[in-house]
């Protein structure tokens, strides 16, 4: 799969990147629980399958905490 671009959404005075995969019936959020990279993810080979995996059924939304 390729890496998708990162988008911003913005939050008060501050811009949140995110990502989203996939095009499944229902939207699933992830949100890990310690601090993450959305790009560096991709490139991790125990981690990589888990996002393609996610987005074969979903449209999965990531995004770097504030």
């Amino acid at each position: 799969m390729e890496v998708p671009e990162v988008q911003y959404a913005k939050s008060g005075d501050v811009n949140i990147a995110y990502q989203v995969t996939g095009e499944g019936p229902f939207d699933l959020v992830f949100v890990p629980g310690f601090v993450t990279h959305v790009e560096l993810q991709w490139k991790m080979p125990s981690f990589a399958p888990v996002l393609e995996r996610l987005s074969s059924f979903s449209r999965l939304i990531r995004f770097y905490k504030r």
